[in-house]
Formats: structure tokens, sequence, C-alpha cells
């Protein structure tokens, strides 16, 4: 996972269609690895009462609060080389977490983590126990109650944590520029490309891949509330 799983199109204008291959295929990886490890997680944090519940929170929601830059030095200095995270990676897939594509995702993954767990538990935590106490009356398994009940329950959230989790990962600059660096064709998405286009005065280019991103922003939060609202509508008048 040391480089893009996709060949990106042709480069024919002043947008950089590499950067933003990439970048999108950053976030749905993350995307989806982050609905596997996510789910389980929120599912927990919603039924459990046990003591270290607000820890786990805490942990959860600290990317929120955190300084991108602060949250990408200490990845780097876990993922290098020479420390335990960084060597395991190394004599496991002969290649280095640091600057590569690789270790993007694994960083996306912690940096994104509150826009898909917490949806996800908000929403868990509103079936309440009685629908799931039903499907035990009548002796479905715990997993058979999550996929009848739990799941269909908790679409709404999953439909918001899904894109916003997606949405995220598109605009992340601070830690993986720290992480991955700036390496065409592995490392470098949208953001750093923009970020690049300014810095060397190339205006053109960094208000295509601006007006890209600001476009893009907007319909993922036009999509979000029009289906909170129909999803409100829905249960208000089933």
């Amino acid at each position: 996972m040391n480089a893009p799983l996709l060949a990106a199109p042709a480069a024919d204008s002043g947008l950089e269609w590499g950067a933003l291959w990439l970048t999108l295929e950053l976030a749905a990886i993350t995307t989806a690895l982050l609905l596997l490890v996510g789910t389980p997680i929120a599912w927990w944090l919603a039924r459990t009462r046990a003591r270290v519940k607000p820890i786990i929170e805490a942990l959860v929601a600290l990317p929120l609060v955190l300084p991108p830059t602060v949250l990408g030095f200490y990845f780097l200095l876990l993922a290098n080389p020479d420390a335990p995270l960084g060597r395991f990676w190394l004599e496991v897939t002969g290649d280095t977490l640091t600057f590569s594509f690789a270790g993007l995702v694994v960083a996306s993954i912690v940096y994104s983590a509150p826009f898909m767990i917490q949806p996800l538990q908000t929403a868990f935590a509103s079936i309440g126990r009685g629908p799931l106490e039903a499907a035990t009356m009548l002796r479905a398994s715990p997993l058979d109650a999550f996929f009848t009940v739990a799941l269909p329950h908790a679409a709404r959230g999953y439909l918001t944590a899904t894109v916003l989790t997606f949405a995220h990962t598109v605009g992340e600059f601070g830690v993986v520029l720290m992480i991955g660096g700036n390496i065409p064709g592995e490392t470098r998405v949208i953001s750093i490309a923009l970020y690049e286009a300014v810095e060397t005065l190339d205006y053109a280019s960094a208000h295509a891949m601006a007006a890209l991103l600001l476009v893009f922003s907007f319909v993922v939060l036009a999509i979000v509330y029009t289906a909170d609202r129909r999803f409100a509508r829905r249960v208000a008048n089933p």
C-alpha cells in the first residue's frame, strides 16, 4: 500500500489531475477502513458504561483540537524506522511508513477518526435498548440483532459519517505534509499541490484547485443537510 492503487488520468489543464486522483484514492481508502474500524468502536462507546469510556472518547476526539502539525510530528516519531512501529512496518513490508502512501493512509485514519466514530456513536445511542432487547427476546444473536436492528436504525449516522470522513480527508493539509512530504504520484495530494502553486505564484492553478475544493465542500455539506432533513421527515411521517 506504499503506492496508489490506480493510475491517474493524464493532466491537460492547470488542475493537477494526478494530485486530485491521489487525494480521492486516499479519501476512499481511509473512509472504507474507518468504516470497518470505527463501527465496533462506536458501537462499544454507545453501549458501554465502563469507567474508561470518557478516556476513550477523549482519545477519539483529540484530533479535533490538536493542531495537525502536532499530530504529524508525533506520527513521524512513531513511524520512524528507528521506532518500534516504523521498524515493525519496515520488517513486514520492506518499505518505510514515513513519506509513503501507506503512511498517509494510517495518519488519515487517526486524523479523520472523530468524523466517523462520533456520528456513529450518536446514531447507535439513539436506538435505545428496547429494539435490541426485543430482538434478543426473539432469539436473535447479538450479531443478527446488530445487522437487522442497529444498522438500519443507524443509516442516517452512517451517511453523515461516511460523507464527512471522505470530505475531511480530501481537505487534509498539515498532517499529510509532515508525514508524506510532497512526492509526486505517491504523497502529493491536492492540498499540497495548491499550497505549492501559491508559493510559486502560479495563481491560475491555485485558483482552479481552490475553486474545486470549495465547490466540493459545499456539495458535501448540501448532501449531508439534505439527507438529514429527509431522514427527519421519514421518521416524523413513517
